[in-house]
Protein backbone atom coordinates (compact mmCIF):
# COMPACT_ATOMS: atom_id res chain seq x y z
CA UNK A 1 0.00 0.00 0.00
CA UNK A 2 1.37 3.17 -0.89
CA UNK A 3 1.31 6.06 1.26
CA UNK A 4 -0.62 9.26 1.29
CA UNK A 5 0.42 12.02 -0.92
CA UNK A 6 1.70 15.17 1.65
CA UNK A 7 3.06 18.09 -0.48
CA UNK A 8 4.36 21.58 1.30
CA UNK A 9 4.64 24.75 0.63
CA UNK A 10 7.86 26.73 3.01
CA UNK A 11 8.07 30.41 1.89
CA UNK A 12 10.36 32.09 3.79
CA UNK A 13 8.57 35.31 5.51
CA UNK A 14 11.17 38.30 4.07
CA UNK A 15 8.60 39.99 2.26
CA UNK A 16 4.89 39.50 0.01
CA UNK A 17 4.25 36.39 -1.63
CA UNK A 18 5.95 36.44 -4.84
CA UNK A 19 3.72 35.05 -7.75
CA UNK A 20 6.67 32.25 -8.73
CA UNK A 21 6.01 31.32 -4.90
CA UNK A 22 2.45 31.31 -5.30
CA UNK A 23 2.88 29.43 -8.41
CA UNK A 24 4.88 26.81 -6.25
CA UNK A 25 1.97 26.60 -3.80
CA UNK A 26 -0.36 26.06 -6.37
CA UNK A 27 1.72 23.02 -7.52
CA UNK A 28 1.96 21.34 -4.70
CA UNK A 29 -1.48 22.20 -3.50
CA UNK A 30 -3.07 21.06 -7.28
CA UNK A 31 -1.06 17.79 -6.32
CA UNK A 32 -1.77 16.87 -2.90
CA UNK A 33 -5.64 17.57 -3.65
CA UNK A 34 -6.10 15.79 -6.41
CA UNK A 35 -4.72 12.69 -4.86
CA UNK A 36 -6.72 13.13 -1.37
CA UNK A 37 -3.14 14.26 0.28
CA UNK A 38 -2.03 16.84 2.44
CA UNK A 39 -1.02 19.87 1.58
CA UNK A 40 1.12 21.43 4.49
CA UNK A 41 2.16 24.91 5.36
CA UNK A 42 5.43 25.66 6.73
CA UNK A 43 7.06 29.09 7.74
CA UNK A 44 10.96 29.02 6.92
CA UNK A 45 11.99 32.01 9.75
CA UNK A 46 15.52 30.35 10.79
CA UNK A 47 16.88 33.98 9.49
CA UNK A 48 15.58 36.09 12.66
CA UNK A 49 17.28 39.10 10.79
CA UNK A 50 15.13 39.26 7.97
CA UNK A 51 11.83 37.74 9.35
CA UNK A 52 9.09 39.49 10.30
CA UNK A 53 5.59 39.13 11.50
CA UNK A 54 4.33 41.25 8.45
CA UNK A 55 5.87 38.99 6.16
CA UNK A 56 4.33 36.33 7.65
CA UNK A 57 0.92 37.79 7.30
CA UNK A 58 1.49 39.11 3.91
CA UNK A 59 1.87 34.98 3.05
CA UNK A 60 -0.76 33.97 4.48
CA UNK A 61 -3.04 36.49 2.95
CA UNK A 62 -1.85 36.17 -0.24
CA UNK A 63 -2.57 32.32 0.01
CA UNK A 64 -6.22 33.09 1.33
CA UNK A 65 -7.08 35.28 -1.35
CA UNK A 66 -6.17 32.55 -4.32
CA UNK A 67 -7.89 29.70 -1.90
CA UNK A 68 -5.13 27.89 -1.27
CA UNK A 69 -6.16 26.73 2.11
CA UNK A 70 -3.63 23.84 4.03
CA UNK A 71 -3.49 20.98 6.30
CA UNK A 72 -3.23 21.66 9.89
CA UNK A 73 -1.27 24.09 11.76
CA UNK A 74 1.53 26.36 10.46
CA UNK A 75 4.79 24.75 11.40
CA UNK A 76 7.58 27.49 12.31
CA UNK A 77 11.14 25.92 11.08
CA UNK A 78 12.61 28.10 13.85
CA UNK A 79 10.65 26.35 16.48
CA UNK A 80 11.68 23.22 15.42
CA UNK A 81 15.45 24.02 15.68
CA UNK A 82 15.59 22.09 19.30
CA UNK A 83 14.64 19.11 16.61
CA UNK A 84 17.65 19.90 13.96
CA UNK A 85 20.52 20.03 16.31
CA UNK A 86 19.02 16.46 18.16
CA UNK A 87 19.46 14.95 14.03
CA UNK A 88 22.99 16.62 13.95
CA UNK A 89 24.55 15.37 17.27
CA UNK A 90 22.76 12.05 16.32
CA UNK A 91 24.76 11.90 13.14
CA UNK A 92 27.69 12.91 14.83
CA UNK A 93 27.57 9.77 17.05
CA UNK A 94 27.06 7.49 14.47
CA UNK A 95 30.40 8.54 13.16
CA UNK A 96 28.72 10.13 9.68
CA UNK A 97 29.35 13.58 10.69
CA UNK A 98 32.47 14.93 12.98
CA UNK A 99 33.57 17.90 14.77
CA UNK A 100 35.36 20.64 13.00
CA UNK A 101 37.58 23.11 14.61
CA UNK A 102 38.96 25.14 11.27
CA UNK A 103 38.51 28.61 11.86
CA UNK A 104 36.91 31.14 9.12
CA UNK A 105 40.87 32.12 8.68
CA UNK A 106 41.66 28.65 8.27
CA UNK A 107 39.33 27.88 5.31
CA UNK A 108 39.91 31.61 3.91
CA UNK A 109 43.63 30.75 3.56
CA UNK A 110 43.16 27.44 2.33
CA UNK A 111 40.43 28.66 -0.42
CA UNK A 112 43.28 31.60 -1.39
CA UNK A 113 45.79 29.47 -1.54
CA UNK A 114 44.04 26.86 -3.70
CA UNK A 115 42.86 29.45 -6.15
CA UNK A 116 46.51 30.71 -6.91
CA UNK A 117 47.76 27.10 -7.27
CA UNK A 118 44.45 26.39 -9.95
CA UNK A 119 43.05 23.85 -7.36
CA UNK A 120 39.37 23.36 -6.52
CA UNK A 121 38.37 25.56 -3.41
CA UNK A 122 36.17 23.06 -2.09
CA UNK A 123 36.89 22.54 1.21
CA UNK A 124 38.17 19.43 2.84
CA UNK A 125 38.38 19.89 6.38
CA UNK A 126 41.69 17.76 7.95
CA UNK A 127 39.63 17.01 10.83
CA UNK A 128 37.10 14.83 9.52
CA UNK A 129 39.33 11.51 10.32
CA UNK A 130 41.00 13.22 12.83
CA UNK A 131 41.33 11.09 16.09
CA UNK A 132 39.13 12.79 18.92
CA UNK A 133 42.05 12.30 21.56
CA UNK A 134 43.47 15.62 19.44
CA UNK A 135 40.61 17.75 19.81
CA UNK A 136 41.01 20.90 20.64
CA UNK A 137 39.03 22.80 23.39
CA UNK A 138 37.74 25.29 21.53
CA UNK A 139 34.10 26.24 19.33
CA UNK A 140 34.03 24.06 16.49
CA UNK A 141 31.05 23.25 13.91
CA UNK A 142 29.01 19.92 12.75
CA UNK A 143 30.02 19.01 9.64
CA UNK A 144 28.46 15.65 7.48
CA UNK A 145 31.02 13.12 5.93
CA UNK A 146 30.41 13.80 2.22
CA UNK A 147 30.91 10.57 0.32
CA UNK A 148 34.22 11.01 -1.50
CA UNK A 149 33.50 8.60 -4.55
CA UNK A 150 30.88 7.77 -7.35
CA UNK A 151 28.14 10.13 -8.23
CA UNK A 152 24.55 11.18 -6.90
CA UNK A 153 21.67 10.62 -9.06
CA UNK A 154 18.66 13.36 -8.08
CA UNK A 155 16.01 11.44 -9.78
CA UNK A 156 13.91 14.48 -10.89
CA UNK A 157 10.18 14.21 -12.39
CA UNK A 158 10.32 17.20 -14.07
CA UNK A 159 13.94 17.54 -15.09
CA UNK A 160 14.91 13.95 -15.39
CA UNK A 161 18.01 11.95 -13.80
CA UNK A 162 20.73 14.54 -12.72
CA UNK A 163 23.56 13.70 -11.87
CA UNK A 164 26.11 15.16 -9.56
CA UNK A 165 29.75 13.90 -9.05
CA UNK A 166 30.21 13.30 -5.40
CA UNK A 167 33.75 15.13 -5.68
CA UNK A 168 32.19 18.20 -6.24
CA UNK A 169 29.93 17.95 -2.77
CA UNK A 170 31.87 19.47 0.02
CA UNK A 171 31.27 18.20 3.83
CA UNK A 172 28.32 20.37 4.68
CA UNK A 173 27.59 22.06 8.10
CA UNK A 174 25.07 20.66 9.93
CA UNK A 175 25.48 23.04 13.39
CA UNK A 176 27.27 26.21 13.40
CA UNK A 177 29.56 26.87 16.49
CA UNK A 178 26.38 28.50 18.33
CA UNK A 179 24.76 25.29 17.95
CA UNK A 180 22.47 26.62 15.82
CA UNK A 181 21.30 24.45 12.83
CA UNK A 182 22.11 26.01 8.91
CA UNK A 183 18.93 25.72 6.62
CA UNK A 184 19.81 22.50 4.98
CA UNK A 185 19.61 20.52 7.23
CA UNK A 186 16.20 22.01 8.90
CA UNK A 187 14.29 22.04 5.58
CA UNK A 188 15.53 17.76 5.34
CA UNK A 189 14.23 16.88 9.10
CA UNK A 190 11.24 19.18 8.73
CA UNK A 191 10.27 17.67 5.42
CA UNK A 192 10.70 14.40 6.62
CA UNK A 193 9.01 14.93 10.58
CA UNK A 194 6.19 16.34 8.69
CA UNK A 195 5.49 13.01 6.99
CA UNK A 196 6.41 14.73 2.85
CA UNK A 197 6.23 12.90 0.25
CA UNK A 198 6.62 15.20 -2.69
CA UNK A 199 9.19 18.15 -2.48
CA UNK A 200 7.76 20.56 -5.59
CA UNK A 201 10.02 23.64 -5.93
CA UNK A 202 11.82 26.11 -7.86
CA UNK A 203 14.94 24.68 -10.10
CA UNK A 204 16.68 27.13 -8.18
CA UNK A 205 17.30 24.38 -5.45
CA UNK A 206 17.77 21.23 -7.66
CA UNK A 207 21.26 21.43 -6.61
CA UNK A 208 20.31 21.62 -3.14
CA UNK A 209 19.03 18.28 -3.38
CA UNK A 210 21.71 15.96 -3.53
CA UNK A 211 23.38 18.35 -0.82
CA UNK A 212 20.11 17.28 1.04
CA UNK A 213 20.12 13.75 0.33
CA UNK A 214 23.52 13.07 1.80
CA UNK A 215 21.65 13.47 5.28
CA UNK A 216 18.14 11.31 4.29
CA UNK A 217 20.89 8.55 3.40
CA UNK A 218 22.97 9.31 6.55
CA UNK A 219 19.60 8.98 8.96
CA UNK A 220 18.33 6.18 6.76
CA UNK A 221 15.37 8.12 5.62
CA UNK A 222 13.20 7.75 2.61
CA UNK A 223 13.74 10.76 0.11
CA UNK A 224 11.15 12.31 -0.98
CA UNK A 225 9.56 12.60 -4.38
CA UNK A 226 11.96 15.48 -6.36
CA UNK A 227 9.97 17.76 -8.80
CA UNK A 228 12.09 21.00 -9.56
CA UNK A 229 9.90 23.25 -11.52
CA UNK A 230 11.24 25.86 -13.78
CA UNK A 231 11.27 29.63 -12.96
CA UNK A 232 9.08 32.67 -14.28
CA UNK A 233 10.02 34.57 -17.06
CA UNK A 234 8.85 38.07 -18.20
CA UNK A 235 8.17 38.84 -21.52
CA UNK A 236 11.55 39.51 -22.35
CA UNK A 237 13.05 36.40 -21.40
CA UNK A 238 14.61 37.48 -18.35
CA UNK A 239 13.86 36.08 -14.76
CA UNK A 240 10.51 37.96 -13.58
CA UNK A 241 11.30 40.84 -11.68
CA UNK A 242 9.91 44.28 -10.53
CA UNK A 243 10.76 46.06 -13.90
CA UNK A 244 8.02 43.64 -15.67
CA UNK A 245 5.39 44.58 -13.33
CA UNK A 246 3.57 43.65 -10.34
CA UNK A 247 5.15 40.30 -8.76
CA UNK A 248 2.82 40.11 -5.33
CA UNK A 249 -0.11 37.81 -5.16
CA UNK A 250 -1.76 40.22 -3.62
CA UNK A 251 -0.99 43.09 -6.00
CA UNK A 252 -3.10 41.00 -8.10
CA UNK A 253 -5.97 41.26 -6.32
CA UNK A 254 -6.19 44.98 -5.45
CA UNK A 255 -5.58 45.12 -9.45
CA UNK A 256 -8.93 43.20 -9.17
CA UNK A 257 -7.99 39.83 -10.91
CA UNK A 258 -10.65 37.03 -10.07
CA UNK A 259 -8.47 34.33 -7.75
CA UNK A 260 -10.11 32.02 -10.16
CA UNK A 261 -8.39 33.41 -12.71
CA UNK A 262 -5.43 33.66 -11.38
CA UNK A 263 -5.30 30.20 -10.14
CA UNK A 264 -5.94 28.66 -13.78
CA UNK A 265 -3.71 31.72 -14.95
CA UNK A 266 -0.67 30.25 -12.75
CA UNK A 267 -1.52 27.03 -13.63
CA UNK A 268 -0.94 27.17 -17.34
CA UNK A 269 2.46 28.96 -16.73
CA UNK A 270 4.97 25.97 -17.25
CA UNK A 271 2.01 23.36 -16.97
CA UNK A 272 -0.61 21.89 -19.72
CA UNK A 273 -3.49 19.49 -19.98
CA UNK A 274 -3.71 18.85 -23.76
CA UNK A 275 -4.65 22.04 -25.53
CA UNK A 276 -6.65 23.11 -22.35
CA UNK A 277 -6.62 27.03 -21.60
CA UNK A 278 -9.91 27.33 -19.05
CA UNK A 279 -10.67 24.98 -16.32
CA UNK A 280 -12.41 24.69 -12.73
CA UNK A 281 -10.69 23.88 -10.14
CA UNK A 282 -12.01 20.68 -10.02
CA UNK A 283 -10.44 19.66 -13.39
CA UNK A 284 -7.57 21.49 -12.17
CA UNK A 285 -6.86 19.34 -9.26
CA UNK A 286 -8.06 16.05 -11.50
CA UNK A 287 -5.24 16.52 -13.88
CA UNK A 288 -2.74 17.98 -12.78
CA UNK A 289 0.64 15.54 -12.96
CA UNK A 290 3.91 15.96 -12.64
CA UNK A 291 4.55 14.75 -16.32
CA UNK A 292 2.84 17.85 -17.26
CA UNK A 293 5.07 20.34 -16.05
CA UNK A 294 8.09 21.76 -18.97
CA UNK A 295 11.80 21.97 -18.16
CA UNK A 296 11.60 25.49 -20.05
CA UNK A 297 10.93 28.89 -17.80
CA UNK A 298 7.21 29.89 -18.34
CA UNK A 299 6.45 33.60 -19.92
CA UNK A 300 4.32 35.07 -17.72
CA UNK A 301 1.73 37.31 -20.34
CA UNK A 302 -0.48 39.91 -18.87
CA UNK A 303 -2.89 39.64 -21.69
CA UNK A 304 -3.57 35.76 -21.19
CA UNK A 305 -4.05 36.55 -17.75
CA UNK A 306 -6.54 39.31 -18.37
CA UNK A 307 -7.92 36.42 -20.92
CA UNK A 308 -8.63 33.61 -18.57
CA UNK A 309 -9.65 36.16 -15.73
CA UNK A 310 -12.26 37.74 -18.22
CA UNK A 311 -13.74 34.02 -18.82
CA UNK A 312 -13.92 33.43 -15.18
CA UNK A 313 -15.56 36.65 -14.62
CA UNK A 314 -17.94 35.57 -17.15
CA UNK A 315 -18.57 31.65 -15.85
CA UNK A 316 -18.85 33.18 -12.17
CA UNK A 317 -22.21 32.74 -9.96
CA UNK A 318 -23.47 36.09 -9.69
CA UNK A 319 -23.44 35.94 -5.61
CA UNK A 320 -20.28 34.60 -5.13
CA UNK A 321 -19.06 37.06 -8.39
CA UNK A 322 -20.76 40.23 -6.03
CA UNK A 323 -18.90 39.13 -2.83
CA UNK A 324 -15.35 38.59 -4.42
CA UNK A 325 -16.13 42.52 -6.05
CA UNK A 326 -16.59 43.46 -2.55
CA UNK A 327 -13.22 41.70 -1.22
CA UNK A 328 -11.28 43.41 -3.94
CA UNK A 329 -13.28 46.87 -3.29
CA UNK A 330 -11.85 46.78 0.26
CA UNK A 331 -8.21 45.23 -0.73
CA UNK A 332 -7.83 48.26 -3.18
CA UNK A 333 -9.03 50.80 -0.30
CA UNK A 334 -11.91 52.40 -2.31
CA UNK A 335 -15.13 53.36 -0.44
CA UNK A 336 -17.48 50.35 0.57
CA UNK A 337 -20.57 49.49 -2.01
CA UNK A 338 -23.44 50.38 0.05
CA UNK A 339 -25.98 47.71 0.42
CA UNK A 340 -28.44 49.03 -2.21
CA UNK A 341 -25.11 49.35 -4.51
CA UNK A 342 -24.31 45.92 -4.11
CA UNK A 343 -27.56 44.55 -4.70
CA UNK A 344 -27.85 46.65 -7.73
CA UNK A 345 -24.49 45.31 -8.89
CA UNK A 346 -25.31 41.86 -8.03
CA UNK A 347 -28.91 41.88 -10.13
CA UNK A 348 -27.05 43.94 -13.19
CA UNK A 349 -24.09 41.16 -13.80
CA UNK A 350 -26.28 38.99 -16.14
CA UNK A 351 -25.27 42.11 -18.37
CA UNK A 352 -21.99 43.01 -17.13
CA UNK A 353 -19.81 40.52 -16.67
CA UNK A 354 -19.84 38.97 -20.38
CA UNK A 355 -17.09 41.60 -21.44
CA UNK A 356 -14.98 42.37 -17.99
CA UNK A 357 -11.47 41.26 -17.43
CA UNK A 358 -11.20 42.69 -14.43
CA UNK A 359 -13.16 44.40 -11.64
CA UNK A 360 -12.04 47.60 -12.12
CA UNK A 361 -13.59 47.28 -15.73
CA UNK A 362 -16.71 45.60 -14.63
CA UNK A 363 -17.48 48.15 -11.99
CA UNK A 364 -16.63 50.62 -14.60
CA UNK A 365 -19.25 49.22 -16.78
CA UNK A 366 -22.08 49.35 -13.47
CA UNK A 367 -21.25 53.07 -13.13
CA UNK A 368 -25.17 53.34 -14.20
CA UNK A 369 -26.02 51.61 -11.29
CA UNK A 370 -23.49 52.45 -8.64
CA UNK A 371 -23.96 56.09 -9.58
CA UNK A 372 -27.15 57.90 -7.86
CA UNK A 373 -28.89 61.05 -9.31
CA UNK A 374 -28.77 63.48 -11.15
CA UNK A 375 -26.59 62.06 -13.10
CA UNK A 376 -24.20 64.25 -14.56
CA UNK A 377 -23.04 63.19 -18.69
CA UNK A 378 -19.42 63.40 -19.43
CA UNK A 379 -18.73 65.21 -22.69
CA UNK A 380 -18.95 62.68 -24.99
CA UNK A 381 -22.48 61.56 -23.45
CA UNK A 382 -23.32 65.61 -23.12
CA UNK A 383 -23.17 65.84 -26.50
CA UNK A 384 -26.38 63.36 -27.38
CA UNK A 385 -28.47 65.71 -25.25
CA UNK A 386 -29.30 68.93 -27.08
CA UNK A 387 -32.45 70.51 -27.18
CA UNK A 388 -34.25 68.52 -29.81
CA UNK A 389 -32.76 64.94 -27.86
CA UNK A 390 -33.75 66.57 -24.33
CA UNK A 391 -37.63 67.36 -26.06
CA UNK A 392 -37.81 64.00 -27.14
CA UNK A 393 -37.13 62.01 -23.88
CA UNK A 394 -39.70 64.47 -22.41
CA UNK A 395 -42.16 62.99 -24.87
CA UNK A 396 -41.37 59.57 -24.22
CA UNK A 397 -41.54 59.74 -20.42
CA UNK A 398 -44.90 59.37 -20.08
CA UNK A 399 -45.33 56.83 -22.74
CA UNK A 400 -43.37 54.63 -20.73
CA UNK A 401 -45.27 55.02 -17.49
CA UNK A 402 -47.78 52.24 -18.22
CA UNK A 403 -45.44 49.99 -20.53
CA UNK A 404 -44.79 46.12 -18.94
CA UNK A 405 -41.40 46.62 -17.77
CA UNK A 406 -39.94 43.43 -19.54
CA UNK A 407 -37.61 43.04 -22.47
CA UNK A 408 -39.66 42.51 -24.97
CA UNK A 409 -42.13 45.76 -24.62
CA UNK A 410 -39.63 47.61 -23.55
CA UNK A 411 -37.83 47.17 -26.84
CA UNK A 412 -41.40 47.33 -28.81
CA UNK A 413 -42.47 50.53 -27.32
CA UNK A 414 -38.53 51.82 -27.96
CA UNK A 415 -38.70 51.19 -30.99
CA UNK A 416 -42.31 52.50 -31.91
CA UNK A 417 -41.38 56.05 -30.53
CA UNK A 418 -38.39 56.02 -32.67
CA UNK A 419 -40.32 54.82 -35.94
CA UNK A 420 -42.83 57.37 -34.82
CA UNK A 421 -40.64 60.31 -34.93
CA UNK A 422 -38.88 59.06 -38.29
CA UNK A 423 -35.82 58.17 -37.03
CA UNK A 424 -33.68 54.85 -35.75
CA UNK A 425 -33.42 53.76 -32.45
CA UNK A 426 -30.06 54.37 -32.67
CA UNK A 427 -30.31 58.01 -32.67
CA UNK A 428 -32.64 57.53 -29.89
CA UNK A 429 -30.07 54.98 -27.84
CA UNK A 430 -27.35 58.02 -27.71
CA UNK A 431 -29.64 60.48 -25.46
CA UNK A 432 -31.04 57.28 -23.27
CA UNK A 433 -27.37 56.54 -22.44
CA UNK A 434 -26.48 59.80 -21.34
CA UNK A 435 -29.77 60.37 -19.04
CA UNK A 436 -29.40 56.45 -17.63
CA UNK A 437 -25.83 56.08 -17.34
CA UNK A 438 -24.40 59.88 -17.81
CA UNK A 439 -22.27 58.18 -20.35
CA UNK A 440 -21.82 57.40 -24.42
CA UNK A 441 -20.64 53.60 -24.04
CA UNK A 442 -22.56 51.39 -21.62
CA UNK A 443 -24.20 48.28 -21.61
CA UNK A 444 -27.69 47.67 -23.30
CA UNK A 445 -30.34 50.55 -22.91
CA UNK A 446 -32.71 47.81 -22.45
CA UNK A 447 -30.54 46.04 -19.72
CA UNK A 448 -29.87 49.29 -17.93
CA UNK A 449 -33.60 49.99 -17.59
CA UNK A 450 -34.46 46.73 -16.11
CA UNK A 451 -31.90 46.47 -13.89
CA UNK A 452 -32.77 50.54 -12.71
CA UNK A 453 -36.73 49.24 -12.50
CA UNK A 454 -39.74 51.37 -14.44
CA UNK A 455 -39.49 54.42 -11.10
CA UNK A 456 -35.46 54.99 -11.52
CA UNK A 457 -35.24 55.10 -15.09
CA UNK A 458 -38.25 57.75 -15.51
CA UNK A 459 -37.16 59.73 -12.87
CA UNK A 460 -33.34 59.73 -14.78
CA UNK A 461 -35.21 60.75 -18.05
CA UNK A 462 -37.07 63.39 -16.29
CA UNK A 463 -33.70 64.94 -15.06
CA UNK A 464 -32.82 64.89 -19.10
CA UNK A 465 -36.04 66.17 -20.26
CA UNK A 466 -35.33 69.44 -18.31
Amino acid sequence: MTSPVVTRFAPSPTGYLHIGGARTALFNWLYARGRGGKFLLRIEDTDRARHTPEATEAILQGMAWLGLDHDGDIVSQFDNAPRHAEVARSLLEAGTAYKCFATTEDINAFRESARAEGRSTLYRSPWRDADPETHPDAPYVIRIKAPLTGETIIRDQVQGDVKIGNDQLDDMVLLRSDGTPVYMLAVVVDDHDMGVTHVIRGDDHLNNAARQMMIYDAMGWDVPVWAHIPLIHGPDGKKLSKRHGALGAQEYQTMGYPAAGMRNYLARLGWSHGDDEFFSDAQAQDWFDLDGIRKSPAQFDLKKLENICGQHIAAADDAALRQEIESYVTAAGLPALTSDQADGLEKAMYCLKERAKTFPDLLDKAAFILNSRPIAPDDKAAVHLDTVSRGMLSELTPQLQNVNWEKDTLEEALNGFAAAHDTKFGKLAGPLRAALAGRAATPSVFDMMLVLGRDETLARLNDAAI
